[in-house]
């Protein structure tokens, strides 16, 4: 097929620019960016964990996100699933799909990109450009030591459910970008610095990397939060035969987001809004004080939220045991 020079040489640049920016030397990587494919060495009694995920603009992200943060989440959310499954990241894979050759925007996306991934040591070894709607595809594989994975189907009846961080205050800062959400008495309200850093939550998720590895020792299962804390521990309770209770009462909330919301909504935007990208996880209930411990001393917390009962699915319940019905559980691609 015949290319257009022009277009051509400005897909050129741009890969350089992304090849220069994001410049972090490993020794593992034996062959990077410039062949037809990369030429990677695998540590010796580790096994690779690979994911990919896309983000299409003004699906994944508003269209009004700075493209640094734009970099910033596309790495994000990927780290995120191998702190999922108790990995290292080492290397990265990025697809660039662009409605044109704006070389501003990849030079911000590029920065954004590489700040996450100069904190992770994670390489840039290949990927590709061209032209189309605003689409970022990236796959990022790291390694974890031989059968230490954390999965999905480990969890047991008995076990306690826990989450890192705090839940909600990503899907809090979509609706402070959703001028119709925003004029809402709750979030008018809203001091400037406590809805910036809603947005900042939205906008640069922060993988709870080290939070995996440390809890490759003691977990029976783990996901991260990424649809919704419902829509995900239901994946976790398919796949380990097991039901789910949460206590709403439980669920962690940052004070901005205390500040903000009222109650109910609170618990809407903590239970199923999604883009947290925090670990929920379960661990035996002897194994929880040391976990909490080691999880406190990688500069992590966690809170327990629930347990794993007999029966399948997830219940979200309140302080006197009743079931809360939501009207959603979680993101879904094709509702």
């Amino acid at each position: 097929m015949a290319h257009d020079p022009a277009h051509r040489e400005g897909e050129f640049d741009l890969i350089a620019i992304l090849r220069d920016r994001v410049a972090i030397a490993r020794a593992d990587v034996r062959l990077g960016i410039g062949d037809d494919a990369a030429i990677l060495a695998a540590p010796a009694g580790h096994q690779l964990v690979m994911t990919t995920d896309t983000l299409v603009g003004g699906v994944h992200f508003p269209h009004s996100t700075r493209p640094e943060d734009i970099g910033w989440k596309s790495l994000a959310v990927n780290l995120s699933d191998l702190a999922a499954m108790g990995a290292t990241p080492a290397w990265v894979l990025l697809s660039l799909t662009l409605p044109d050759a704006d070389r501003g925007f990849v030079e911000r996306f590029a920065d954004g990109f590489a700040e996450l991934a100069s904190q992770h040591h994670v390489a840039l070894i290949g990927g590709d450009t061209t032209r189309g709607a605003l689409t970022i595809g990236v796959t990022a594989i790291g390694f974890v030591p031989d059968d230490q994975a954390l999965r999905r189907d480990g969890a047991r009846v008995g076990d306690l459910v826990f989450v890192t961080g705090t839940l909600g205050d990503a899907a809090a800062g979509l609706r402070c970008l959703d001028k119709r959400a925003a004029n809402h008495a709750d979030l008018a309200a809203a001091p400037d610095a406590v809805r910036e850093s809603l947005i900042a939550r939205l906008d640069r998720p922060t993988p709870r990397i080290a939070a995996g590895i440390v809890l490759r020792e003691s977990a029976s299962s783990c996901i991260d939060v990424s649809d919704g804390l419902l829509a995900d521990l239901g994946h976790v309770a398919q796949r380990s035969g097991v039901a789910i209770e949460i206590s709403s009462e439980l669920l962690p909330a940052s004070p901005a987001l205390l500040q903000t919301f009222d109650s109910s909504t609170r618990l809407v935007l903590q239970a199923s809004g999604g883009d947290d990208y925090e670990l929920a996880f379960t661990l035996p209930p002897d194994k929880a004080p040391a976990a909490l411990r080691d999880l406190a001393k990688v500069g992590g917390g966690a809170t327990r939220i629930g347990r794993i009962v007999d029966g399948a699915g997830v219940r979200l319940i309140d302080e006197s045991g009743a079931e809360i019905v939501l009207a959603q559980r979680g993101w879904e691609h094709f509702a």
